[in-house]
């Protein structure tokens, strides 16, 4: 009987429970909260997996393709600060490119190796350069074994020039630099024919450029190379000298000779010579008047025509014109001169269109017999009124 009572109880206090615990409001878990760190407390940083050899190759690579984008471009070095001077110089780099031009897109004529020795004739410094091109460039002369081309159509049978002056370039065509220019009547050496162009070897007055920081005059680099390319004679080594016995016999008294005395003999007196006297001119025969030799024929030196015009710059509109520019008339447009500038500081491309008072030698291009061509000396811009 009272085991009965005590289950009845513990049943009923169960059910009791499981009716409270329904009842009760059900509350979603919280989240810890993060530990307090005391003020100027630093906490310690997270490990973390080392990186990898390839990875650290790689971004120092990067690294480094970064630096030299972002390093400024030098296009002269600081060794080549100091001016050149006329003279020989010598090449410091291992290829250095002679140009037709004083320009970096000008054509290549020929290379230089280091050491090689290059006569300078004039330094030029442009007034205007581009960032990444030299602003100072060494006319110098071209070096022996370099070839150049002229017109075949300028040459006779003989190879000899044709016209009073005969332009010689860099390549087979009009558009190539012009490198000098050869006098009427001096011979050629052809090295081949290409259509109406012959390559030939480079005259002594021929001449290019080179960027100038490339040069040196220095004799600390000149010296040496001077000394590779003129080496002294060897030295001539004589034999040394064979000892030659000397045998001597004993000395042998030699009696004094007889003096003898010739008998005096009476002077021979020379017959007188007889100069007969030149034959009498007869009346057939007339007296040769003395000849005086003519005078030695001295060449003088053609004077130079130096003229000064007044026009308006254009392009030339043939393609066969001796040179790419012309000066128009002021009063009706037409051409009256061909523009050549033999110094590469006058630009006359920029002053296309413009109106300008151009002085210099005035030519005649046999080629263009009714339009000369003048060698520009100086060229001014008129300002517009």
């Amino acid at each position: 009987m009272k085991l009965k009572h005590w289950m009845f109880a513990v049943l009923s206090f169960s059910l009791l429970a499981e009716t409270i615990l329904a009842q009760a409001p059900v509350t979603a878990p919280q989240d810890p909260q993060p530990p307090v760190i005391p003020a100027g407390d630093t906490p310690a940083p997270l490990a973390t997996k080392p990186a990898s050899k390839s990875a650290t190759k790689k971004a120092a690579a990067k690294k480094a393709v970064a630096e030299k984008k972002a390093a400024p471009k030098s296009v002269e070095p600081v060794k080549s600060t100091s001016p050149l001077t006329p003279g020989p110089a010598v090449a410091r780099e291992k290829n250095v490119n002679v140009r037709g031009q004083a320009a970096i897109n000008s054509e290549i004529v020929t290379h230089l190796k280091r050491g090689d020795i290059v006569t300078v004739l004039d330094e030029i410094t442009l007034k205007k350069s581009k960032t990444d091109e030299p602003g100072r460039w060494a006319k110098i002369a071209l070096p022996a074994g370099s070839v150049v081309w002229v017109n075949s159509q300028f040459l006779n049978a003989d190879k000899a020039v044709v016209p009073k002056r005969l332009n010689v370039r860099s390549g087979p065509g009009e558009n190539y630099s012009i490198l000098g220019r050869i006098d009427r009547g001096a011979v050629v050496k052809t090295v081949e024919t290409k259509g109406d162009w012959t390559k030939i070897e480079a005259p002594t007055n021929s001449y290019a450029f080179v960027a100038a920081h490339l040069l040196s005059t220095d004799p600390a680099d000149l010296g040496p190379a001077l000394a590779k390319a003129n080496p002294p004679a060897p030295a001539v080594v004589l034999p040394p000298p064979t000892e030659v016995a000397v045998v001597t016999s004993p000395a042998v008294a030699i009696p004094p000779a007889e003096t003898i005395t010739p008998p005096p003999t009476a002077p021979v007196t020379p017959p007188p010579v007889v100069i007969p006297p030149p034959p009498l001119p007869t009346e057939t025969e007339a007296v040769p008047a003395p000849v005086t030799p003519p005078p030695p024929v001295v060449d003088e030196p053609p004077l130079k025509r130096i003229v000064t015009r007044e026009g308006i710059i254009k392009g030339s509109a043939s393609i066969q014109a001796p040179t790419y520019f012309v000066l128009r008339s002021l009063d009706n447009n037409k051409t009256i001169n061909y523009l050549f500038s033999p110094n590469t500081n006058i630009t006359v491309k920029s002053m296309q269109l413009q109106r300008v008072i151009v002085t210099g030698e005035e030519i005649l291009d046999e080629r263009w017999p009714n339009t000369p061509v003048i060698n520009i000396d100086s060229i001014e811009v008129v300002p517009q009124q």
